[in-house]
C-alpha cells in the first residue's frame, strides 16, 4: 500500500512538475506580449482606451514577483495581481496620461474599475498544491522507508544504508535547487505556498537530519561532537536555504536548530556550548528573517530562546550565569540592530512618524517580534532573580537583563514592549529578591523588620538598578520629545515609577526603617533629578498648550523621592510634618513657576498624612504619645498639617483650577474635624487611645463637633461660594444624623448599657448626651433656613425634637429610678402615667414654638409627639393604670387635645384669610 501511494505522489509531483513549465512558457509570451503593446503606446503618445485594457489584463497581467514572506497551507488561495498590474488594467500609465492631458486637456479619461481577484478552481488546488504537499512528505516518507527495508531485510550493511539515504538526501536538495531555477520567478507568486522547490529541499533536509541522528544514536558511528556538528550544519544549511525558497524552509531549519542539543547528549554537558550554539542559530534566522522581513519565524526562535532558557534555569544542577546572560544579550543587541522596526520597515518614515502608539503597539511585527523578544528575556530574568539566594550572580544577571531591556526599549522607537516588560520586570524582580517577610508591616514606626540573610540582599545592586533605569528612561525622554510625544511620555512615567518602587521594596525589606541614611540620601538625589528633569523638559512650553505628561511625571516622582526620604531619615511625628511641609512649599512653588501639577502635590501630601494617622493614629506610637490634655503630639501631627491645609488653599485663592482649591478646603475641613475628636478622646480616655467602645458623653462631644463643622463649612459657602462646602456641609450633616441614630438612641443609650448618669440632677449626662445636640441641631436647622434645601432642614429639625424627646423621657426615668435608669428595673405605675403628661406638654410646647417661628417642621413634630401619647393612653396606660391614675391620663389627653383644636382654629388661622391660605404661603 506505501509502494502505491509513493508511486501515486511522484506521478502527482512529476505531473504539476511538467504543467508548472508548460504553464510558465505561456506566461513568459503573455509577458513579451504585453510588454510591445507598451512600448506602442508610448510611441504613438496615445491613450489606450480603458474598456479595451480592462477587457484584456484581468487574463494578461501579472504580478510583479515579490518575496516569498508568508507560511500557509496546502490549501491557501494565490496571491492576486499587484498594484502596478491593477494600475494598468484600469488603463492608466503615467506616460498614456501625459500624453491626453497634452493632446486633449478637456478630455479626462475615466478609470476602469481594477478587476476582480479570479478564484481558484478546485482543480488547482487539488493539483498545483495538494499534490506539492503530498509529494513532499511522500519523497520524505520514502527515503525513511527505504532505510526501514533494507535493515529488515538484511540487503546492505548499516554504513551502506545511511549512506544511501545520505545521498538520497542530497539529490532531493539538489532536485530543489535544480527546479527552482527552472520555474522561478514566473510562477513563485502564483503558488508561492506551495512552492515545488522548497518542499523538494525540505524532505532532503529532513532526510539528512534523520540519518546523521541514527548514525549517532543507534549506530554509534559518530560521537557527539561530530553528530552535534553536523546536525548543526544541517540546520544551518537549511536556514540559509530558505533565503531562496521561503520562510517555511527557514521555519524548519530553527526547529531542527533548537532540537540538536536536545537529541545529542554528553557526559559532561556545556552551558557555553548550549547557548552559544543557540545564540549562532538564533542570530542567523534572524538575519534571514531580517533580510526577507518574516515575522512568524523570529518569533518563534525568540520562543525558542526562551523555553532553553527556562529549561536550563529549572534543570540544571549547577546553574552558570554568565552563557545564558551573553545569549539574552545577543537577543537584545539582535533586535536592536538586525530587526528592523515593525512601521518604519514597512511603510516607510512617514508611516513612522504619523504612528500612535496603539500602531506601535499592535502593528504584526510588533506583536510577533518585539512582544515574543521582551517576553524571553523577561521570563529569564524573573527566573534568575527568583534564584538570588542559591546562585549568587543571579542577581547581576537579573540587574542586567532588565536594562539591556529598558535599553532596547529607550533606543528603538517601535520597541514598545520592551519597555514595559522591563519595568514589569525590574518591580517584579525586585520583590522576587526581597522576598518580604509577613512581619515586615508589623509595628514600622517603632522597630525594623528581621533583616534578611546577607546572600540574599543584595541592597547595592538593587540601588544601581534604579539608578541604571532612571538614567536610561531620562535619556529615552530625551531623545523620543521631539518625535514622539507618546512614547515620550510613556517613558518618563516609566522613569519615575520603577525607581521609586525599587528603592520603596528595598527599603522595606533591607533597611533600618527608623534611620537609613543610605536609602534616604539616595532618595533625595533623585528627587532634585527629576525635579531638574520637570524644569529641563518645561521649557519653552506655554500653559495652555494642555497637559505636559512628562512634567507631571518628573515632577511628581521627585515628590515622591522626597517623601520617601523623610520616611528613612526622619521617624514618628517629624515624618508627618515633614510630609505637609512638602506639600506647602509645592504650592508656595507656584509664585516661580506656574506648573499645573504644583498644587496636587499638597493633596497627594495629605494622603499620605492620612494614610500615616490610619495606619498608626498615636503618630509616635501609643508608648510615646504624652497624656497631657490638648498640649501633646496629637495635636501638632492633626493640626498641623489642617492648618497647612487651609493655608494653602488661602494661597490658591486665584489659581485658575478651582478644582484643587476645593479639593484642600475640603481636606483642612476633614482634618480639623479629626484633630478635635482626636484630643476629645484622647483627654476623656485618661491620654490614651485605645480600641474601646466610646462613651456617650465621648460621643456627644463628637456629634457637637460634626454640627459645628457643618455650621463652619456652611458659612464658608456663604461667604465664598464653593461647591465643596457647599455640598460638604450637608455630607456632612447626614452623617452625623446617621451617627446619632446608631449611637445616641441604641449603642449608647443609659437605658440599654447601664451608663450612670451622675449624681446632679439635670447637670448630667442625659444634658450632654441628648438636650445639648438635639439643641445645636435645632439651631444649625434655623441656620440653614433657605440655604439649604428644604429636605435637609426638616431632617435636622426632626433630629433636633427626637433628642429633646429623648432627654424628657430619659430624664423622666432618672426622677423615678435615680442616675442608673438600665431597663432591667422595669416601669412604675407613676412613672408611666409621667411619660403621658410629659410627652403632651411637650407636644403642646412645639406647637407654640412652631407657631412662634413659623416653622412647619417643628409644628408637623409636635403633632407626632402628641399622636405617640394618644397611642401610649390608648394601649398602654388603659392596661396599665388603674384607678385615679387611669381616669386623670385620659381626662389629660382629652383636654390638651381640645386645647390643641382651639389653638389650630382661633390663632394660626387668624394669621391670613383663611387657615388654608396661611398654612400654604407659610415658609417654613
Amino acid at each position: 500500500m506505501l509502494d502505491i501511494l509513493s508511486l501515486v505522489a511522484l506521478g502527482l509531483a512529476l505531473y504539476t512538475l511538467n504543467a508548472s513549465r508548460n504553464n510558465a512558457q505561456k506566461l513568459g509570451e503573455e509577458v513579451m506580449r504585453l510588454r510591445q503593446d507598451v512600448e506602442a503606446l508610448k510611441a504613438r503618445h496615445a491613450v489606450v482606451p480603458a474598456e479595451a485594457v480592462a477587457a484584456g489584463t484581468a487574463e494578461e497581467a501579472l504580478p510583479e514577483p515579490p518575496e516569498p514572506e508568508s507560511f500557509a497551507g496546502p490549501w491557501a488561495a494565490p496571491v492576486g495581481v499587484s498594484e502596478k498590474d491593477e494600475a494598468i488594467a484600469g488603463g492608466e500609465t503615467p506616460v498614456a496620461a501625459a500624453a491626453s492631458e497634452a493632446a486633449a486637456p478637456e478630455a479626462i479619461a475615466a478609470p476602469a474599475a481594477a478587476p476582480a481577484r479570479p478564484r481558484e478552481s478546485f482543480e488547482s488546488r487539488i493539483g498545483a498544491r495538494w499534490a506539492v504537499w503530498v509529494g513532499g512528505i511522500a519523497l520524505a516518507l520514502g527515503g525513511i522507508f527505504m532505510v526501514k527495508y533494507s535493515i529488515e531485510a538484511g540487503l546492505l550493511s548499516p554504513a551502506v544504508r545511511l549512506s544511501l539515504a545520505a545521498a538520497f538526501g542530497l539529490v532531493l536538495m539538489v532536485a530543489g535547487e535544480f527546479v527552482r531555477r527552472g520555474t522561478q520567478p514566473l510562477i513563485a507568486n502564483a503558488f508561492r505556498n506551495a512552492m515545488i522547490p522548497g518542499v523538494l529541499t525540505a524532505a532532503g533536509a529532513i532526510t539528512l537530519f534523520a540519518v546523521t541522528f541514527v548514525a549517532y544514536e543507534f549506530y554509534g558511528y559518530l560521537g557527539a561532537p561530530a553528530a552535534f556538528a553536523l546536525l548543526a550544519a544541517v540546520s544551518f544549511v537549511t536556514i540559509g536555504l530558505s533565503l531562496l525558497h521561503g520562510q517555511a524552509l527557514a521555519g524548519l531549519g530553527l526547529l531542527a536548530s533548537m532540537m540538536t542539543p536536545a537529541l545529542v547528549s554528553t557526559s559532561e554537558p556545556s552551558p557555553w556550548s548550549l547557548f552559544g550554539f543557540l545564540a549562532i542559530a538564533w542570530l542567523a534566522t534572524f538575519a534571514a528573517s531580517r533580510i526577507r522581513r518574516w515575522q512568524a519565524v523570529p518569533a518563534l526562535a525568540n520562543a525558542g530562546m526562551a523555553l532553553w532558557a527556562l529549561l536550563y534555569l529549572s534543570q540544571a544542577g549547577n546553574i552558570e550565569v554568565l552563557p545564558l546572560l551573553l545569549a539574552m544579550l545577543v537577543l537584545a543587541l539582535g533586535h536592536g540592530l538586525i530587526w528592523p522596526g515593525g512601521i518604519a520597515a514597512q511603510d516607510g518614515p512617514a508611516r513612522e512618524a504619523s504612528a500612535g502608539p496603539l500602531d506601535r503597539l499592535f502593528a504584526p511585527p510588533a506583536v510577533a517580534v518585539s512582544l515574543s523578544g521582551a517576553l524571553a528575556m523577561l521570563f529569564a530574568a524573573l527566573v534568575l532573580a527568583g534564584s538570588v539566594p542559591s546562585v549568587s550572580a543571579a542577581a547581576t544577571g537579573f540587574a542586567v537583563i532588565v536594562i539591556a531591556l529598558a535599553l532596547l526599549g529607550a533606543l528603538r522607537g517601535w520597541a514598545v514592549y520592551p519597555a514595559v516588560f522591563s519595568a514589569i520586570g525590574a518591580v517584579a524582580g525586585t520583590v522576587a529578591m526581597a522576598a518580604l517577610p509577613a512581619g515586615v508591616f508589623a509595628d514600622t514606626f517603632t522597630a525594623p523588620a528581621a533583616p534578611m540573610p546577607a546572600g540574599a540582599a543584595p541592597v547595592n545592586l538593587l540601588l544601581l538598578l534604579a539608578a541604571a533605569y532612571a538614567a536610561v528612561g531620562l535619556a529615552a525622554v530625551r531623545l523620543r520629545q521631539a518625535t514622539s510625544g507618546a512614547f515620550a511620555a510613556l517613558w518618563s512615567l516609566l522613569a519615575t515609577a520603577v525607581p521609586f518602587a525599587i528603592l520603596s521594596v528595598s527599603f522595606l525589606s533591607f533597611a533600618n526603617l527608623s534611620f537609613d541614611p543610605k536609602h534616604g540620601l539616595l532618595a533625595i538625589v533623585f528627587g532634585l533629578v527629576f525635579l531638574a528633569a520637570a524644569e529641563v523638559f518645561s521649557r519653552g512650553r506655554a500653559e495652555e498648550e494642555g497637559i505636559f505628561i512628562p512634567q507631571w511625571a518628573f515632577a511628581a516622582g521627585g515628590f515622591a523621592f522626597l517623601v520617601l526620604a523623610l520616611h528613612a531619615l526622619t521617624d514618628g511625628l517629624a515624618t508627618t510634618l515633614g510630609i505637609a511641609l512638602c506639600g506647602t512649599a509645592a504650592v508656595f512653588a507656584t509664585r516661580l513657576c506656574r506648573w499645573p501639577v504644583l498644587p496636587w502635590l499638597m493633596a497627594g501630601a495629605a494622603a499620605v498624612v492620612a494614610g500615616r494617622i490610619a495606619f498608626e493614629p498615636t503618630i509616635v506610637g501609643a508608648a510615646n504619645l504624652s497624656k497631657t490634655p490638648v498640649f501633646n503630639q496629637l495635636l501638632a501631627g492633626y493640626g498641623i498639617p489642617a492648618a497647612l491645609l487651609a493655608l494653602s488653599a488661602f494661597e490658591l485663592r486665584r489659581w485658575p483650577d478651582v478644582r484643587i482649591r476645593s479639593l484642600l478646603q475640603a481636606l483642612a475641613s476633614l482634618f480639623l474635624l479629626l484633630t478635635a475628636a482626636i484630643l476629645v478622646r484622647h483627654g476623656m480616655n485618661g491620654g490614651v487611645l485605645d480600641s474601646s467602645v466610646p462613651t456617650l458623653g465621648e460621643q456627644a462631644t463628637y456629634t457637637l463637633l460634626v454640627i459645628g463643622a457643618s455650621a463652619t463649612m456652611m458659612s464658608l459657602d456663604l461667604k465664598s461660594p464653593s461647591p465643596v462646602f457647599r455640598y460638604g456641609s450637608m455630607a456632612v450633616g447626614g452623617l452625623s444624623v446617621l451617627s446619632v441614630l446608631s449611637a445616641h438612641f441604641v449603642a449608647l443609650n443609659p437605658y440599654v448599657t447601664g451608663e450612670l448618669l451622675g449624681r446632679w440632677p439635670v447637670l448630667d449626662l442625659l444634658l450632654v448626651g441628648y438636650l445639648i445636640p438635639g439643641i445645636a441641631y435645632g439651631g444649625l436647622a434655623w441656620y440653614a433656613r433657605g440655604r439649604r434645601p428644604m429636605p435637609y432642614v426638616i431632617m435636622l429639625a426632626l433630629t433636633g425634637v427626637a433628642l429633646v424627646f429623648a432627654w424628657v423621657t430619659l430624664s423622666v426615668r432618672r426622677y423615678w429610678h435615680g442616675e442608673g435608669i438600665a431597663g432591667w428595673k422595669g416601669f412604675l405605675q407613676p412613672e408611666t402615667y409621667t411619660y403621658s403628661v410629659v410627652w403632651l406638654l411637650l407636644g403642646v410646647l412645639l406647637l407654640a414654638v412652631g407657631s412662634k417661628a413659623d416653622s412647619k417642621s417643628i409644628r408637623l413634630a409636635s403633632a407626632g409627639l402628641v399622636l405617640i401619647a394618644v397611642v401610649k393612653v390608648f394601649l398602654i396606660d388603659m392596661s396599665n393604670l388603674e384607678g385615679i391614675l387611669r381616669a386623670l391620663s385620659f381626662i389629660g389627653l382629652g383636654a390638651v387635645l381640645i386645647g390643641i383644636g382651639l389653638f389650630y382654629q382661633k390663632i394660626l388661622s387668624g394669621k391670613s384669610g383663611t387657615g388654608e391660605k396661611a398654612e400654604l404661603n407659610a415658609p417654613s
